[in-house]
């Protein structure tokens, strides 16, 4: 019997989530195997908790949906496809076809009519975004050649997928073609052109205030997120539409890094949601119509498409090893897929069967997928001796020096400038954060690397390439701040390398950051004393002393208001 109370149900579900969780995470595993099989347990079939048919799970998943989309648009960094250029677009538009077109002969066969095939073949061809960010972020793998590539291509698919649910509502409307087009192309020209303007001339200046405040941020961003979702929605176009433009209306701002870390943990709350519900949507009665064309079509995205990968890396002049990764990495499917036929059912084209089977095939390849992207370099030990029965490899295609600083400088005001001026000094290659937007702009108008974002915050730091420092120089005052970065940082640093320098007001908390992990931690009144104790000691305490000390610190004064002019 269904729990009539929404809170019991709720609070259910994530007992069950969480224990699945557990078991998931010991595997090694993505969650979003747990929330499918949670919600294939707490479906009507099993225990029965909810029915996905009410319309407060409908709104959650409608809220999942839309959040994922709006994070999708805000990542989407058409200057990184830009470096990358012609080899992304290229092996992601041919990837596309030929896995549509083989996974749409396959499922042809198994009986499916072809509008559902088409769907299903389509869902298939688009990786996972989130799975393969994390897993190489986790290896530290971003940044290599097969890494860098590996995420081009995503964002091309990415493209693709925004491409179809623009195309997809047009095409299935019921007025003629041409007329559909026409109309759409006017509402289209008009919203995008209100969401630029407002991009351009509102949005800058809102956040430059907004910024200040994460909690406003946050809330700024949350508010922004569904009224333009709302807004295309009236206008005809989809919410998921809506959601990705204003993704890309922010992601373009020094705050995006920012946004989306805050940004990511309501996201994942309402994905999760998103996919227990389509796990309960899962009809197990019908399991054996939909077990077989599912393992066959994962077998498909697990040899055949990394195979057709292979083959597109190669033919642009990619060495084996590169090529062999990069395939590997991108075999399974992507929560994008679930996106477009949620969009295919609400059109009355994609039934509970075309649901069920692409369930099966991503548990099947996210599970084994996960494995093959975590120990990708053992695989291609193991079929190396293959590959080289066909000769030599002639392509020497050499990673690009991959972007690293040997200093960090968080925070730049009061005793970060004077820091990063010596750094320069000692021609030492370093970067900057700081939580102003104001700093962060006036030192990108002088071309430091500076990025805006809360230290505290794990999943900003996640996003930055700390991974290489030698140095890590805290200047501000919170402690707690600084516990959970220095805590971060150790974690990836298990050898201890890394110098990372703290900075305190009091000495309450000096234990904590040294227990933490820190090197030294400054204390600027302590600091002080010696330096004065040092002036008493070793110079004259006569007047022409001081006069010169005053000297010295306004001209550092005077400094630094010329770099902060210079810059504005």
């Amino acid at each position: 019997m269904i729990l009539d109370n929404i809170f019991y149900q709720i609070s259910l579900l994530l007992g069950i989530v969480t224990a699945i969780s557990f078991v998931v995470h010991l595997l090694r595993q993505p969650l979003i195997i747990s929330y499918i099989i949670t919600g294939i347990v707490s479906g009507p079939v099993l225990l029965n908790i909810i029915d996905s048919n009410q319309g407060f799970y409908e709104a959650f998943s409608e809220f999942g949906v839309v959040l994922l989309l709006f994070v999708v648009g805000l990542s989407l960094n058409f200057s990184y496809l830009r470096q990358i250029g012609r080899v992304a677009v290229t092996a992601g538009v041919a990837q596309v076809f030929f896995t549509s077109s083989l996974g749409l002969l396959i499922l042809l066969n198994f009986g499916f009519s072809f509008i559902s095939a088409a769907y299903l073949a389509i869902a298939i061809t688009f990786s996972s975004t989130i799975i393969i960010i994390k897993l190489l972020s986790d290896k530290r793998e971003m940044e290599s050649l097969y890494g860098r590539y590996t995420i081009g291509l995503m964002l091309v698919q990415d493209v693709i997928a925004i491409f179809l649910l623009l195309f997809i509502p047009l095409v299935s409307s019921d007025t003629p073609f041409l007329t559909t087009l026409g109309v759409w192309l006017i509402k289209g020209i008009i919203l995008f052109s209100v969401v630029a303007s407002l991009s351009k001339f509102v949005l800058p200046r809102l956040l430059k205030r907004i910024a200040k405040s994460s909690e406003f941020l946050f809330i700024f961003t949350v508010g922004w997120c569904f009224g333009v979702a709302s807004l295309a929605h009236w206008g005809g176009f989809s919410l998921e539409v809506g959601a990705l433009m204003a993704g890309l209306s922010l992601g373009s701002t020094p705050y995006h890094f920012e946004i989306s870390s805050r940004i990511k943990p309501l996201r994942d709350f309402f994905i999760m949601i998103f996919f227990i519900i389509l796990g309960s949507q899962m009809n197990l009665s019908d399991l054996g119509g939909v077990i077989v064309p599912g393992l066959v079509i994962s077998m498909f995205v697990l040899i055949g498409n990394p195979f057709i990968l292979y083959i597109l890396y190669r033919l642009q002049h990619f060495t084996r090893r590169n090529s062999f990764l990069a395939g590997i990495t991108a075999a399974q499917v992507s929560e994008f897929g679930f996106v477009l036929l949620f969009v295919g059912e609400r059109l009355g084209h994609v039934s509970d069967k075309q649901l069920a089977t692409y369930t099966v095939v991503a548990l099947v390849t996210i599970f084994i997928s996960s494995y093959l992207i975590t120990y990708n370099k053992k695989i291609w030990t193991i079929f190396q001796p293959v590959f080289a029965k066909f000769g030599k490899d002639h392509a020497h295609h050499q990673d690009e020096e991959v972007v690293e600083f040997d200093a960090w400088v968080f925070g730049y005001h009061r005793m970060g400038w004077k820091i990063v001026e010596t750094l320069k000094q000692e021609k030492m290659t370093y970067a900057i954060v700081d939580f102003n937007p104001e700093y962060v702009r006036k030192l990108k108008n002088r071309g430091e690397a500076a990025y805006f974002g809360d230290t505290a915050d794990v999943e900003f730091l996640e996003e930055l390439p700390l991974h290489n420092a030698k140095l890590v120089i805290m200047t501000m005052p919170d402690p707690s701040d600084q516990i959970t970065a220095i805590q971060f940082l150790r974690k990836h640093d298990p050898k201890k390398k890394m110098i990372i320098i703290g900075t305190l007001n009091h000495a309450s908390h000096i234990d904590d950051l040294y227990r933490a992990g820190a090197s030294y931690v400054m204390m600027p009144h302590l600091l002080s004393g010696f330096w004065m104790s040092s002036v008493i000691k070793k110079q004259k305490l006569i007047k022409s002393t001081f006069d010169k000390l005053r000297r010295e610190q306004l001209q550092e004064l005077n400094e630094r208001i010329k770099i902060a002019q210079s810059s504005s």
